[in-house]
């Protein structure tokens, strides 16, 4: 089983590559059912102008027009990055089965760092989770992108500066 988590989170890393060459966050999200995907998703919420438009989000859309059905049971989705409220919200509606998650998210993550939907006794659906697969290179995926992105702002500052200077 972890060989089979691990091909699928890496598959995620993947998508979430897209995102970032997009100009999105790099997360990136997979939904399998058996041995086939049913549904793929990057961040692109600012490409599409849509705060909807994570990763989980376009993984369980697809899926759900793959399977003809708002309900993805016997499904697994592995995703890069620990999920947000709305994330966490649309897979209990989905009903998956099982998530899978890489980096834990301390500031809006849903599975059990800042809250946590997915264990709630109240839910009406329970999904069984996992978190930390490949922990590292997710969460060092993320971390490079957001240092790239201050240091792109720093040099955007500083040119503004000079130009002001002359």
């Amino acid at each position: 089983m972890q060989q089979h988590d691990e091909h699928w989170m890496r598959h995620a890393l993947k998508l979430a590559q897209r995102a970032w060459d997009e100009g999105e966050v790099p997360v990136g999200a997979v939904l399998v059912q058996g041995d086939r995907v049913i549904g793929e998703g990057w961040n692109r919420p600012i490409g599409q102008h849509d705060p909807t438009a994570h990763a989980e989000i376009m993984a369980l859309r697809q899926g759900g027009k793959i399977l003809e059905n708002y309900r993805l049971l016997d499904t697994t989705l592995y995703v890069t990055l620990e999920p947000c409220i709305m994330c966490a919200g649309a897979m209990v509606h989905s009903r998956i089965t099982r998530l899978v998650y890489g980096a834990s998210d301390e500031k809006t993550g849903a599975a059990g760092s800042l809250i946590d939907i997915l264990g709630h006794p109240g839910m009406n659906h329970q999904i069984v989770l996992e978190g930390g697969l490949l922990a590292p290179e997710c969460a060092g995926m993320l971390s490079d992108f957001f240092r790239q992105r201050r240091e792109q702002k720093k040099a955007l500052r500083k040119q503004l500066r000079d130009q002001e200077e002359e």
